[in-house]
């Protein structure tokens, strides 16, 4: 059975399917994107057993021989893991999205195709096609965003106030338009870098990354082309100053895409970092790494000081991702075990705690129809389950052990105190400590403050189906909070096979 192709593309079939429908078969179509989202689910854990018992899934089928490109597609530890985590958000976000009412049809069929090119970017060892379906994960935000999201009025003000007039800052449509101006100047940052790799054969390209690995390339492209790589993906990471289309676009955007979002779509950036910059181009990762961790670290403090000085609860969230992103490439940036293992988890913890943050904003919105942090209060009285999640997230969040951001940050810290950059970690801990500040301030007015129900007349607890996505993602920031290692082991695996091509350049 082609399980990685089953998980690849059981989306996309399920958009097809969708695309047939009548539209007026709401629970058809939401029963048809249930259905893929949980195949693709079931088969990442599958695939996460398989890797696990020594037989890692690898498909192969030659596509342009002449050109070096195959179908080529392998699901080592950083895979699976990747991959149960783009299954449970999908998985949860459909859930999520089961109220969607305006041409709902059309939402989930998107909501597919994105999928179908974030599980193609993890597990695709082919360059050419890795390329491909990150274009697929990313261009879908355009239409996700610009049709279902919101806006939210900026008062235009200071010397560019009439910039801010005229491309309506604030709205859906300049936030979709943003993201995908910003994101699509990245890929041609690593359409480049790519095609300069390929073409260091002898003679014929060649696209597939575990020949890539064999090649040594020459120092002066690999000064060049890393930094095209890591600008290029670091874009959808979250890289100061290339973040600016991030909390925008959070906020602008429906509560599955934010999830989707903040939640797999950014790691697919430091995915491409780590497992193509770092790994392919390991002098040129040497030599920029102080600048990689510099900008990390930069993330981290200006992420999370940004979030302290916001009152939209939505851009609270997306600037902590900012952070949290900071976190990840920081881990990198030491070159150390521990520091990738840390990193590669980051994503896991941080995609599913950020998840549940989003599935909960929706929530809390819906009812109150106010994302404005001070005039909110007391909602703990009226929404008790919602509270408990929101607190757990937050706990997640600001590292508390337990749970599952506890041990990627704790692995990150290690990692950059047996760096030979150990002054990184003073900026990762006080991240750290500014994410308690404004979680628990954030947590403390909303949910536990004074009541303010009089001003919010509908608040109500999660109901139903509501109640799926939070139960499973809540679930998830537990488990592998207090058993790290059913995510630590396969992630440890790969990284042991792929450090030493950096670390045998090191000094020592």
């Amino acid at each position: 059975m082609p399980i990685l192709t089953l998980i690849v593309f059981s989306p996309l079939l399920a958009a097809v399917v969708l695309m047939v429908l009548p539209e007026r078969s709401r629970i058809s179509i939401r029963v048809t994107s249930l259905f893929a989202a949980a195949v693709s689910l079931a088969l990442s854990i599958v695939a996460l057993t398989r890797f696990l018992d020594g037989n890692p899934l690898r498909e192969t089928l030659p596509l342009i021989p002449k050109l070096g490109i195959s179908y080529s597609l392998y699901c080592d530890g950083w895979s699976s893991v990747l991959l149960l985590l783009t299954g449970i958000i999908l998985f949860a976000g459909c859930w999520a999205s089961w109220t969607v009412a305006k041409r709902d049809r059309e939402f989930y069929v998107l909501l597919l195709v994105l999928s179908t090119g974030v599980f193609g970017v993890f597990v695709c060892l082919d360059l050419f096609l890795l390329f491909l379906f990150y274009e697929i994960a990313v261009l879908p935000m355009y239409l996700l965003i610009g049709i279902w999201g919101s806006s939210k009025r900026i008062p235009p003000k200071g010397p560019l106030a009439f910039a801010m007039r005229i491309f309506d800052v604030g709205g859906r449509e300049y936030a979709a338009m943003k993201l995908t101006l910003m994101l699509l100047g990245g890929s041609a940052l690593i359409l480049v870098g790519i095609l300069a790799m390929a073409n260091q054969g002898a003679g014929t390209p060649e696209f597939n990354m575990e020949a890539l690995a064999r090649v040594h390339f020459p120092r002066e492209l690999q000064m060049w082309a890393f930094p095209l790589l890591w600008i290029g993906f670091g874009s959808l990471a979250g890289v100061w100053p290339f973040h600016t289309w991030s909390p925008d676009g959070h906020a602008s955007a429906p509560t599955a895409v934010s999830m989707l979002h903040a939640g797999v779509l950014m790691k697919l950036g430091a995915f491409g970092v780590i497992r193509i910059g770092m790994v392919l181009l390991p002098e040129g990762a040497q030599a920029w790494a102080p600048w990689v961790g510099g900008i990390a670290a930069l993330n981290v403090i200006y992420g999370a000081l940004s979030a302290m000085a916001q009152t939209d609860l939505k851009y609270v969230i997306a600037y902590s991702s900012v952070s949290h992103m900071g976190v990840v490439l920081l881990g990198a940036a030491t070159m150390t075990t521990n520091g990738w293992n840390g990193a590669v988890f980051q994503m896991f913890a941080h995609g599913v705690m950020t998840g549940m943050f989003f599935a909960l904003v929706g929530l809390v919105y819906e009812r109150a129809h106010s994302r404005d942090i001070p005039s909110m209060g007391g909602f703990g009285k009226m929404m008790p389950g919602v509270a408990v999640c929101f607190t757990l997230a937050g706990l997640s969040s600001l590292g508390l052990p337990g749970t599952a951001g506890f041990v990627a940050e704790f692995l990150v810290f290690l990692g950059a105190w047996e760096s030979n950059h150990a002054a990184w970690m003073v900026p990762a801990v006080l991240g750290a400590f500014f994410t308690a500040v404004y979680v628990l301030r954030a947590t403390r007015m909303i949910f536990w403050g004074p009541s303010k129900a009089e001003n919010f007349p509908h608040l109500s607890d999660a109901r139903g189906v509501e109640w799926v996505a939070l139960l499973l993602l809540g679930a998830m920031i537990v488990l592998f909070g207090v058993w790290p290692a059913l995510a630590l082991h396969p992630i440890d695996i790969t990284t042991m096979s792929f450090l030493p091509r950096i670390t045998g350049l090191l000094p020592h």
